[in-house]
């Protein structure tokens, strides 16, 4: 089946890659986070015991580890002197990040802010600054499921500062859930999917705001850089697709009209149709332009749409 216009087009692959049929992936193996390495391998974060499963390129399973995730959330993967993981777990609120194999070399605390005297630190997602590209090294943690906040750390996880949305001209955030750098433009920006306001927002690298957008976007759970393009994956079933100047191209796979029936997201197995997203929760591209997509689902949901010649 065949998705998307003109040089969006993409062969959907249904069922590219399985989550293993596991008691806890029964109960729950939602896939919450992808990340595609250099070799070409698919991770995936989800749900269930043990929570990291690495795939090859043809989506056969080749390694799965990390059994202390019961809320296994974001992932991002990022380029030092080798590749590695940055991992958050909602449940524990766990902030690591590990190699490739799962050897856990770095943790961030929750940071000592006022708002958790009372209030719950629940992170979802990590962005780095890297260096690599021009950036500072700084780390930035999502509370998106607790306070709401957004908390810096330098390369050595010492705390930095936080925001909160209310520094800039749209306001303060609701669920900032999934946050990424921008390099596009030359300089590193923080792109954050402020989901419960249907927007994203943009700060620099050291916290100043800088803009918001919208334009086609309702859901937004995180975003990616595609070539020049940025894509979202929102849960309301769909991809969208950005220009450089983060305008409306085009939804993929739109099936907004799902959201609406009872039971969602956990529809029967035969309401998963090719061709059709039921709940995108995160996205990630491979060195050909491949789109991962994982979905919020009782059970995971792994597609590959392969990227078609314009």
């Amino acid at each position: 089946m065949i998705i998307g216009v003109g040089k969006h087009r993409y062969r959907w692959i249904d069922r590219w890659a399985v989550v293993p049929d596991t008691p806890s992936a029964q109960k729950n193996g939602r896939t919450h986070g992808v990340a595609v390495a250099e070799s070409g391998n698919v991770l995936v974060f989800h749900q269930a015991n043990p929570a990291v499963l690495v795939f090859d390129r043809d989506g056969r399973i080749r390694d799965a580890w990390g059994e202390r995730f019961p809320g296994a959330h974001g992932m991002t993967l990022v380029r030092e002197e080798e590749e590695f993981l940055w991992l958050t777990d909602q449940d524990t609120a766990e902030v690591v990040k590990t190699t490739l194999d799962g050897r856990v070399v770095q943790s961030l605390r929750k940071p000592e802010h006022e708002a958790y005297t009372d209030g719950k630190y629940s992170p979802t997602w990590v962005a780095v600054s890297e260096t690599r590209f021009g950036g500072n090294g700084d780390i930035w943690v999502a509370d998106g499921y607790g306070s709401n906040l957004l908390h810096r750390y330098d390369e050595k996880g010492r705390y930095l500062g936080s925001v909160s949305g209310v520094e800039g001209e749209a306001g303060a955030f609701n669920c900032p859930h999934g946050i990424m750098f921008d390099y596009r433009t030359g300089k590193p920006e923080l792109t954050i999917a402020d989901r419960g306001n249907k927007r994203l927002q943009v700060y620099d690298q050291d916290g100043k705001y800088r803009r918001t957008f919208q334009d086609g976007i309702s859901c937004p759970c995180a975003s990616t850089i595609v070539g020049s393009d940025l894509v979202v994956p929102e849960l309301n079933a769909k991809l969208t697709v950005l220009s450089r100047e983060n305008r409306f191209v085009c939804h993929l796979g739109d099936n907004e009209q799902t959201t609406g029936m009872k039971g969602w997201p956990d529809h029967p197995q035969k309401l998963l149709v090719p061709g059709k997203f039921n709940s995108p929760h995160s996205v990630a591209a491979d060195a050909g332009g491949n789109l991962y997509v994982v979905e919020w689902i009782i059970g995971g949901r792994i597609t590959k749409l392969e990227k078609l010649a314009a």
